[in-house]
């Protein structure tokens, strides 16, 4: 059953996207992975399977940044502070940051796929310690989409995590790379043995992702993918996110990539 949520804050992020700060009406705030994602209800209009986009670590509030695009996502957009919001959650399997502890990672995101990597950056920053070298490859169509922009411009003036942008279209005053992500793979200077890839982002994105990452060595086993199909109830009951075999909702969404390599070779599964 959803409880119930509260909006804090709302920002936009460009576009149509939105990134709502949620309080619980509960004692302490629901623990969750990074890479997990919940249920949000838009009362009167309908559910939606959302990324969590803020930091794991608790204390605090719950962000899910959301894209306004159908009915129920235009709705939770449209919430301000104070409006009442069903939850449940968090569902799913997260990114494997415990696997990662000693190694370099490598985080490749397109557009809003930045969002479901957020909390996995967060972490990183929070345990660097615990991590070797992170590397965050990111594109968008145009330097007006890019997601959380203040934050990846004080990131990349600091040493924990490198920040290496692209967009498909260059802009007035735009200095930067020009080009679609799985160009930058090839800028980045790493060593396979030890790193780990995240990717998150369009399909046909982390396709040509997963190819440049094997030109410079990286195992299809040391690639994780979030793959976020048509959730809708989150516990593997309606069928609607069934990917051959398995359930994004219960056994994703985040996947190693050698394990579902062959149902993304299959037309419309």
């Amino acid at each position: 059953m959803p409880r119930i949520g509260r909006v804090r804050s709302r920002r936009r992020d460009g576009g149509q996207v939105w990134t709502l700060e949620i309080d619980e009406e509960l004692a302490e705030r629901t623990p969750f992975q990074p890479g997990q994602f919940n249920m949000l209800t838009a009362f009167g209009v309908g559910e939606a399977a959302i990324s969590l986009s803020g930091d794991p670590a608790p204390p605090g509030c719950l962000s899910h940044t959301i894209r306004a695009v159908g009915p129920v996502s235009t709705a939770l957009t449209e919430l301000h502070p104070g409006d009442a919001l069903g939850l449940r959650g968090p569902f799913g399997r997260g990114w494997p940051v415990a696997e990662a502890i000693g190694r370099d990672v490598l985080v490749v995101a397109g557009g809003l796929g930045l969002a479901p990597l957020r909390p996995a950056l967060l972490h990183f920053r929070t345990e660097r310690r615990r991590y070797g070298r992170v590397v965050l490859l990111y594109g968008t169509r145009s330097p007006d989409d890019i997601l959380f922009r203040p934050e990846l411009e004080s990131w990349a003036q600091e040493a924990d995590i490198e920040v290496r942008i692209t967009v498909d279209h260059a802009a007035v005053g735009w200095g930067g790379h020009v080009g679609v992500v799985p160009t930058l793979v090839s800028r980045v200077d790493c060593e396979p043995g030890r790193t780990l890839a995240f990717v998150c982002g369009p399909e046909v994105m982390m396709r040509r992702s997963i190819d440049a990452l094997r030109t410079v060595g990286i195992a299809d086993e040391a690639v994780y993918l979030s793959m976020e199909r048509n959730m809708k109830c989150a516990l593997a009951m309606c069928g609607r996110c069934q990917f051959g075999p398995v359930f994004v909702c219960r056994d994703g969404p985040v996947f190693r990539y050698d394990r579902v390599r062959d149902l993304m070779t299959h037309r419309e599964l």
